[in-house]
């Protein structure tokens, strides 16, 4: 267990401190196949050792770094993709996802904004004090049981069984309200980045906190 109980690692590093909101990604199990991930991996890994030749004052703050060589192309991938499955899609599915968002809301976290999309969501939450009991970070622990929830429901709807989510989150503190407007502005017109709908408002499954 780590020494910090807002820290831990899987596969990805998530840093999960008590009263953040966050910026979060989940998508469905299969969505982007192991070759292409492997691919993204190896092609960030020699971006950043380009970047360490550099002077130190012309590389990019980390934080620009991550979102730049690494989310930000899982994301592209993720709203063009010609594979996996896209059971997010279809109403029914999509309808799960947004009842259990309506659901926690002001249960589990404060909502500010989400948008479902065929493979994947991003959502802007901020946790709040709950039940939940394991090593893992608040957070963590919320997003864990969402995504048992919404699985069970979307099988029995598809009448399959295994695996319905990649197993782990993306997830990202959100430090300021400009980082708050840039990121609820991004998760909203995802669909439009995607060429689903011309305005955002336009899609169904997209949310957006007002009072």
């Amino acid at each position: 267990m780590s020494e910090n109980p807002d820290y831990y690692r899987r596969h990805l590093p998530h840093w999960q401190p008590k009263g953040a909101v966050f910026f979060v990604t989940f998508r469905q199990k299969g969505s982007l196949p192991f070759e292409v991930i492997k691919s993204l991996l190896e092609q960030r890994e020699e971006e950043k050792r380009n970047l360490f030749k550099l002077p130190l004052h012309q590389r990019p703050q980390q934080d620009d770094l991550d979102e730049r060589i690494s989310y930000g192309r899982w994301d592209t991938l993720l709203d063009n993709a010609e594979f996996g499955p896209r059971w997010l899609g279809q109403a029914e599915i999509a309808e799960i996802v947004k009842e259990a968002f309506r659901y926690r809301a002001g249960r589990d976290f404060e909502l500010f904004a989400y948008s479902i999309m065929p493979n994947h969501v991003h959502a802007v939450v901020e946790p709040l004090e709950s039940e939940y009991h394991s090593d893992l970070p608040p957070l963590s622990k919320i997003m864990q049981s969402f995504k048992r929830h919404t699985a069970r429901q979307a099988n029995l709807l598809l009448g399959r069984q295994g695996a319905f989510w990649q197993d782990e989150s993306y997830d990202r503190v959100i430090r300021n309200e400009a980082e708050f407007q840039r990121v609820v502005y991004y998760v909203l017109e995802n669909p439009v980045k995607a060429g689903l709908v011309p305005d955002w408002e336009a899609w169904p499954w997209s949310y957006l906190k007002t009072a």
